[in-house]
């Protein structure tokens, strides 16, 4: 059992939270108890939704806190839900996060590349560490961010103790983590892997414009690409009675 306490605690010190930018700030902020609900209108009287069950009717997936166990197990919850739904339609994955745990971020990705339903990200405010991940392994050319987004890219931080032995077992560990991290940001991006390891070694802060030419989306939304904006939502305005005939 201790085993597997000491394991957690490892693996929760995995972070690619950016450290000194967010002591006290957004990384360490709980998220607020209270969740907006929508009223609708439908041929059975009203309907009540909290606002991400409606975004998700939309197929619209919004992670907006640092990437743990509970917050990537309702990313993944939610995108298996929609494959189930449909596996042709197109699943819209929101990101305003600082990162987050690694085992956690890379659950969420890998079941990204799982469904088949094709995974369009946009970038809103914030996609740092584990999020810039995220961020950059969207569908190909349906990878987006903001005008005034901010995107970072960096090795992952982590803590050992122990005995000598346990401290090199871990060591080891985080070491595989960080070439792994490096070869997924190098696929999608198209950078050399030596290039993304120069370039995180250090918190490398990025633009909207500048993540675009570094190949970590593929367009910036703004007001002069409208028509960029509409094919990353090609969904249209949901049917809203298709439920209750």
């Amino acid at each position: 059992m201790a085993d597997v306490d000491d394991f957690i605690s490892f693996s929760r010190s995995l972070t690619s939270l950016p450290d000194s930018v967010y002591e006290g700030g957004m990384g360490n902020r709980p998220m607020s108890g209270l969740v907006p609900m929508v009223v609708e209108q439908t041929t059975r009287g009203e309907r009540a939704f909290d606002i991400f069950s409606r975004l998700l009717k939309e197929r619209i997936v919004f992670i907006g806190t640092p990437i743990n166990d509970q917050i990537a197990n309702l990313t993944v919850a939610q995108l298996l839900y929609l494959e189930s739904e449909s596996s042709e339609r197109e699943i819209n994955l929101y990101i305003n996060s600082p990162g987050g745990v690694i085992y956690s971020g890379l659950g969420v990705y890998d079941t990204m590349q799982y469904v088949e339903a094709p995974v369009a990200t946009i970038c809103v405010g914030l996609a740092a560490s584990m999020g810039s991940v995220l961020l950059a392994g969207g569908e190909d050319g349906r990878r987006a961010a903001l005008p005034n987004s901010r995107v970072m890219i960096h090795q992952p931080m982590g803590g050992a103790e122990g005995q000598a032995s346990d401290i090199e077992i871990q060591a080891q560990e985080i070491m595989w983590l960080k070439q792994r991290l490096y070869e997924i940001l190098a696929f999608h991006t198209g950078q050399d892997i030596d290039q993304i390891e120069a370039d995180a070694d250090r918190n490398y802060w990025m633009s909207a414009e500048e993540s675009e030419e570094y190949g970590l989306v593929d367009n910036v939304l703004n007001q002069s690409n409208l028509e960029g904006l509409k094919s990353i939502q090609p969904n249209g305005e949901a049917d809203l009675d298709e439920d209750d005939e």
